[in-house]
């Protein structure tokens, strides 16, 4: 066709995406002090947390820290949701991609409130969640997100929250 440019090539897209994550995951520090990570397939994010004997709350059992769980929940939660922003705005050309830096994101939305299930003992090893955007609205969001570690059919523990979305423009 004529005045059609070809589609850019997969691997350039793939960087620019992997790129958009990083920029966004080192906007936060307290990320890389519990050492999340997160592993991207297209549009759908999985966060993880490598085990830490400093993640553990009762050496007894060994179990995982309330704490430790429920950062990782509000966490995967903010970058999922933000992940979603950003993922719209590249994919629309909103954002330039050879300007992402964590310096020049968007705005990541503010915790309203976060409920957390702890549904069973965190065991002393790799845990892996995901969020799901219930609602996106202009000031508002839902998340709901589940951790789990060995079978993701059994999650260990769920979170639900709800975020002020930062203001565009």
């Amino acid at each position: 066709m004529i005045g059609r440019s070809p589609p850019e090539p997969v691997q350039v897209v793939k960087e620019r995406r992997d790129r958009a994550l990083d920029a966004l995951v080192r906007g936060v520090p307290y990320i890389s002090f519990l050492g999340i990570e997160f592993d991207r397939r297209g549009d759908e994010l999985t966060a993880l947390l490598p085990f830490k004997g400093a993640h553990i709350g009762n050496p007894d059992l060994p179990a995982l820290h309330g704490g430790a769980t429920a950062s990782f929940l509000e966490v995967t939660a903010i970058i999922g949701l933000g992940w979603s922003i950003l993922w719209e705005e590249i994919e629309s050309g909103a954002v330039d991609p050879a300007t992402i830096s964590p310096e020049r994101l968007p705005k990541l939305p503010k915790t309203i409130d976060l409920t957390v299930d702890y549904l069973r003992t965190g065991l002393p090893r790799d845990a892996y969640a995901r969020a799901r955007v219930n609602r996106s609205g202009r000031r508002y969001a839902s998340v709901h997100v589940e951790a789990w570690q060995d079978n993701r059919a059994r999650p260990f523990a769920q979170a639900t929250g709800h975020f002020l979305m930062p203001s565009r423009g």
